[in-house]
């Protein structure tokens, strides 16, 4: 059975501020069209559909447009909420999604409808948090699910045990629905100990209090990771974050893509990764000048820019005007060097005038502009005669 592994879509997502919908439709158009070259039978995606709890119309719509031709007219999709998504609301489709070949998972974990529903893929048997499926040629796959714990579970099972002996018996209880010992995959959206968060990830738990290890999983022949947006490998097996196929911060690499591979009677054959290339690439840039960096955007005017400016002296309103008129710039760092040792010295005495003087030295190593003094020194006095209040 052919098999693809994605996660952490964030349909919705925006980088401060600016929108990324066509991205995002982009990129997914993308995917199916590697389910089709690939011929895919089954899609497993790894949670966080949407980046809030309440998506958008906009990003809806995108995602029911984009799931259904991912799906195609035989392939089946396999979906489990994640800390992002509303799980309830999500897997309220389920009735109309599962027509098309879509199948939804909540933190309730209910079982799927069984049967053929006119494809050649389908889950012929399902239980809590786990399903079935068969292909065409009458393969079989087990697939044992864990969509995000959130909070409101938690609640809702009162007990005394830690969180791991809690998330060790819910796998548990996945697990024990294969009884003919079937390939088997495990699909969760979880933080493993060890693995790599990238800036942009909200709400992950890097103090370890909910993180799973390694060990604590079962012994499935692919484990599907959703949560981080690194790709990256965990442990020795076939156990991977596909990560986000999107760059959704400045530090993540530009290197996205898809798992796909052959789950067989022999465990897990031709895994390989599938690059991604759509959407735009994000980049950290630093510059010395404001014209080096006006020339830096207009080279990488195709990017979303992060560009930390080194300064000497405060940025005017043409430059910062300049700076602006640039769209591929999303983040304006500034760092200030000054090539003097700070030492204590007595200011008792000093004038206005004398004062903004030495602030100014202080902090960039120059004498004040002119104009920028005269500006200073005239707001000041119209403060002291009480014309700014």
């Amino acid at each position: 059975m052919k098999i693809l592994h994605t996660s952490d879509w964030h349909i919705g997502k925006r980088l401060m501020g600016r929108e990324r919908l066509d991205e995002q439709a982009a990129v997914l158009d993308e995917i199916a069209r590697v389910c089709e070259a690939e011929a895919v039978e089954l899609v497993l995606i790894a949670g966080d559909i949407f980046d809030t709890y309440t998506p958008s119309a906009e990003a809806e719509e995108l995602f029911f447009s984009k799931i259904k031709a991912i799906a195609g007219e035989e392939r089946a999709v396999l979906i489990i909420s994640g800390n992002h998504d509303d799980g309830v609301r999500l897997s309220a489709v389920s009735p109309l999604s599962e027509r098309q070949g879509v199948y939804i998972v909540g933190n309730a974990r209910g079982a799927l409808s069984t049967g053929q529903a006119g494809r050649r893929i389908f889950p012929v048997r399902s239980g809590k948090g786990y399903a079935v499926f068969q292909n065409g040629s009458g393969e079989r796959a087990f697939i044992s699910m864990l969509p995000y714990p959130n909070e409101a579970r938690f609640k809702e099972e009162k007990s005394d045990l830690s969180y791991i002996e809690r998330m060790k018996g819910w796998i548990a209880e996945g697990e024990s629905g294969n009884d003919e010992r079937l390939p088997s995959i495990f699909l969760a959206h979880i933080f493993v100990l060890g693995g790599k968060a990238s800036d942009g990830e909200r709400e992950i738990d890097l103090g370890g209090a909910r993180a799973l290890p390694v060990e604590a999983l079962p012994k499935s022949d692919y484990i599907a990771l959703g949560h981080l947006h690194k790709k990256q490998r965990m442990g020795g097996g076939n156990c991977y974050y596909s990560g986000s196929p999107l760059q959704y911060s400045f530090d993540e690499s530009a290197d996205k893509g898809v798992k796909v591979f052959d789950l067989t009677k022999e465990g897990v054959q031709n895994l390989k990764d599938i690059p991604l290339s759509a959407g735009k690439k994000l980049v950290r840039l630093q510059a010395e000048s404001v014209q080096t960096a006006i020339d830096l955007l207009q080279a990488y005017k195709d990017y979303l820019v992060e560009m930390t400016l080194v300064l000497t002296a405060p940025l005017c309103s043409q430059e910062a005007q300049a700076l602006a008129a640039n769209p591929s710039l999303v983040s304006l760092l500034t760092e200030i060097r000054s090539e003097n040792e700070l030492e204590f010295q007595s200011r008792k005495g000093l004038s206005d005038s004398e004062l903004f003087d030495s602030f100014y030295k202080a902090g960039f190593s120059a004498e004040p502009k002119a104009e920028l003094k005269e500006l200073f020194l005239s707001t000041l006095a119209e403060i002291d005669d009480g014309g700014a209040l």
